[in-house]
Formats: structure tokens, sequence, C-alpha cells
């Protein structure tokens, strides 16, 4: 059975907003506390973060998806693709100043404030302190929505977007890429698992892409974005279930000691793509398996859970998980959003269906011979 695509960016949004929800309860623990509290995580589940005393309810979304939220917004306000500048203006109007440390990390703050001055949207990532995090790549599904088909527009609009939060050029935006290609590509009438890897390695493999290949575009164990996907997906190639793939991927990635240790754009866009890779556009198996991982989970599926969505739509996506965050949302303390699941999803979708309009009417306008 075919999937519209309507249905499809509503399983990409239930896929990031769920994952993220259901993977913030155990973010940043070690699989095996995971396990010794809740056997499985396969539920959306009450939690704390940052110590302030908020307990939030089951299903509620944390800061990436505030990120998103304001990029959906912008999207939907211009009803086509944005810019850093778009987003910018959509930041200083709807963010509200008790986000950092209530929703948003503390560092998003500062971003907040620079982004008030007349300094270009496009610096504004110069100067956060934490460049090669996954704050974009993470949260960057509308634009890959907005461009769904379209793999040099997904590329071209993350470069650019994304450096309100990283600076030009950086490793962080490059990883943004594959999210919002994979999305792109995940939309086609006709995508297959196999065919959205496809689209990510023949289109941001750095030799070729983004101005040739030099040692500035490797990551700091010298490897390129595509052999590092490669490398994973070739190391969980026979997985078959979570706990398979946690322990393949425990292998590549297990830094600790630093600052955002667990949250570096490379580790988690990877294990999304092997999470969507060994799930497909089942959305349920890709958040329980993403959650369970261990490490950073609520960013692992957001990336796993929006991958699956825009291949296979909502169909997956249990009634009760959508109606937990839409209330969820409705009880959100910081949010700069509340709309629901579905209000954000069909607002993208008109957007892309203005835009598309749009196109329409230029190439009827120019077709004059």
């Amino acid at each position: 059975m075919s999937v519209t695509l309507r249905d499809k960016f509503f399983g990409c949004i239930c896929g990031a907003h769920i994952g993220s929800a259901m993977g913030a309860v155990v973010e940043g623990w070690m699989h095996e506390r995971t396990e010794e509290v809740f056997g499985t995580l396969d539920k959306l589940v009450a939690y704390e973060h940052y110590n302030n005393g908020w307990v939030r309810a089951a299903g509620t979304t944390e800061d990436g998806i505030d990120r998103q939220k304001l990029m959906i917004t912008a999207i939907m306000e211009k009803g086509g693709r944005i810019t850093a500048e778009d987003l910018r203006k959509i930041w200083v109007r709807d963010i509200n100043p008790l986000a950092p440390g209530g929703i948003a990390e503390p560092f998003e703050g500062e971003l907040l404030k620079i982004s008030k001055s007349k300094i270009p949207a496009r610096d504004i990532g110069r100067y956060c302190d934490y460049n090669n995090l996954v704050s974009f790549a993470r949260s960057c599904h509308p634009i890959g929505m907005i461009n769904a088909g379209d793999i040099q527009a997904a590329i071209e609009d993350a470069m650019e977007v994304g450096q309100i939060y990283h600076y030009t050029n950086s490793r962080a935006l490059r990883w943004a890429c594959v999210t919002s290609v994979g999305i792109a590509a995940a939309m086609l009438p006709d995508a297959t698992v196999e065919s959205v890897l496809k689209a990510i390695f023949d289109n941001l493999d750095e030799r070729v892409a983004f101005g040739g290949a030099d040692e500035v575009h490797r990551d700091y164990a010298g490897m390129y974005i595509v052999d590092e996907l490669k490398r994973a997906l070739d190391v969980t190639k026979d997985c078959e279930d979570f706990r398979e793939l946690r322990a393949k991927l425990d292998t590549l990635y297990y830094g600790v000691g630093m600052p955002y240790a667990m949250a570096f754009a490379n580790e988690i866009v990877t294990k999304g793509v092997c999470v969507f890779r060994m799930c497909g556009g089942d959305v349920k198996k890709a958040l329980i398996t993403a959650v369970n991982l261990g490490r950073d989970t609520d960013c692992a599926a957001a990336v796993a859970g929006g991958l699956a969505g825009a291949l296979g739509g909502s169909g997956s996506v249990p009634t009760e998980w959508i109606e937990q965050v839409d209330q969820a949302t409705a009880e959100h303390r910081f949010t700069n959003s509340k709309r629901t699941l579905r209000g954000n999803a069909d607002g993208l979708y008109g957007a892309f269906q203005n835009k598309l309009a749009s196109y329409r009417r230029y190439a009827a306008q120019m077709d004059i011979e």
C-alpha cells in the first residue's frame, strides 16, 4: 500500500517529536542503566531535566524539538524555503526568555541575545562554544521536508539555515545535511531504505561535494562523512534487534569526560541512520530501538524516527503516543509553540504545496516558446 506525501510529513513529525519525548527520559544514561530500570523502554514516561524541579509530563518534548518548532513556524509563515535571517526573526519573536535552562540548553540563551543584535544571522553560530554538536542535525527535519524530493535544495538550505547554530562550513552542518537529504529522499514516492542511503552517499561524499576534499573535511579520526556512515553500517549489517545493534555501536562510540561528550553530530546521525537501515519505515520499532541504545537517546530517536516516518508514514505510530505528546505539549511551560503533531505536519505540507504552486506559476510564465 502506497503512503501519501501528506502522511509522510505526519510520520516524520511524529517520529521526531515522539522519539524526543521518549528518549529524553534516559538521555545521558548508559544502556545498562536503562535495562536495569525499564528492561525495555517502550512507552512515554515522565522525567526531569536540568534539576530545576519541573517534572515533565509523559510525552513532553525537549530542546531539540523546540528548535525544530521555530523552523516549522518560519517555513509556515513564509510559505516555502527559509534562510537564516527568516529563522532569526522567529527566534527573536517566539523564544520564551525563560527557555534556556528550562527547555533549551543554557548556551542557547547566549545565542538568543546575539540574535537580537544587528550582526548577520549567518554569523550567530560562530559564537557557539559547542560547534560540533548535534543541535541542528537532530532538529533540521523541516529543511528536508520543505525540500521533499529535491536533494540539492535540501543541502543548500541545511548549510544556510544551520549557520544560526554552527559556524560556516562546519562538520556539524555537513552532518545535518545527512538528516535533511535522507528525509528529502525518503519523501519520494518510490523511496526505499536503499534509495535513501544511496542519495546520502551519492550527494554527500566530501571528495566531491562541499568544494572538494582536504584535511579540513575530515573528522578527528581522519574519516569523511560517508566513510564513517559506511563503517557503522557495515559493522551493524547483521543486527536484528537493539541489543545487538547497541553492542556493535558501543565499539565505535564511547566518548566521555567532556561537555556534551555524547552529543556530537557524527555519532548521533550515524546511529540514527543505522537504526533506520535496520527498522525501515516502521516508526515504532525505530523509536524503541533508538531509545534503548544508551547515551544521547532523544537525539538518536529524533533522527531515526524522522527518517522512518518520512519513508513509511504514520501507520506504525500508536495513536496513544500521538495523543499523549499532544496533551503534554498543551501543558508545556516553556515551548515556543503548542501546535499539535498534526498541526506541525500539515503546516509544513501546506508550505510545500505553496512552494510547488509557485514553481508551476513560474514555469508557466517562462514557457513561452
